[in-house]
């Protein structure tokens, strides 16, 4: 399988919190995207690996997106060390995506920095000749993506880009929502945590909308890349 764009997650919900408009929105224009979860979100105060595996999967039903993995490292406490970027490496070698979303650079939880290292750097390595990764027994040929960028998570960063999402708001909403053990239920007899008071989703909506409103459009997802963007003409911008 080839996939145009391959999100990484530390956690399971990182995709959908951060960038979820965006997948739907290019699974609508036809592009195969996938999603490979870094940890299965363990350390979480609310459900568990289990209750995870079944939201994500819910998840992934309803932004449409192809494939969908784990690589099952140490919630808060993986590395960026040479055995898991050989993990990245070999992921993206498998799925070949022309472009990487990654988590962002720095944020409240620690995992969300290392991941976007951890990526970044795999991709990058993943395009050496002289490293040797398998699958299925065969060697797999270098591959390195044409771009990465990161999406924005709980601690705002300047983007170096905004997308409409305006259109898939609500199914980006929807995943959200699909993680019913992590967000606001009042029905829930859990102990409340960051992400489940209703203050954190309201924050998404308003985020959503300042950032479509900084582009003239209702709702926007925001993105930081590391190195300059080009474009071939003026008439590529809006």
């Amino acid at each position: 399988m080839k996939l145009d764009i391959l999100i990484f997650a530390a956690h399971p919900d990182d995709a959908e919190l951060g960038c979820g408009g965006t997948i739907a929105k290019h699974v609508s224009l036809g592009y195969q995207l996938g999603i490979v979860d870094l940890t299965e979100g363990e350390l979480g105060t609310r459900g568990n690996a289990e209750t995870r595996k079944n939201e994500a999967a819910d998840a992934s039903k309803i932004l449409g997106i192809s494939y969908r993995d784990n690589l099952k490292l140490p919630d808060g406490h993986f590395l960026n060390s040479k055995e898991n970027r050989m993990a990245v490496i070999q992921k993206v070698r498998m799925l070949q995506p022309d472009i990487v979303l990654a988590n962002a650079l720095f944020d409240r939880h620690p995992d969300h920095g290392m991941g976007a290292n951890l990526v970044y750097d795999g991709c990058f390595l993943s395009g050496l000749e002289k490293i040797v990764s398998m699958e299925g027994g065969k060697k797999q040929k270098p591959w390195r993506p044409k771009a990465i960028y990161h999406y924005i998570q709980s601690q705002f960063m300047k983007p170096d880009f905004v997308i409409d999402v305006t259109e898939m708001w609500s199914k980006k909403m929807q995943s959200i929502r699909a993680y019913k053990s992590q967000f606001y239920d009042p029905k829930s007899a859990e102990p409340e945590t960051y992400i489940s008071s209703p203050d954190f989703l309201n924050m998404l909506e308003a985020r959503g909308i300042e950032l479509g409103h900084s582009i003239g459009v209702k709702y926007g997802e925001g993105f930081v890349a590391r190195r300059r963007i080009g474009v071939n003409s003026l008439l590529d911008i809006f």
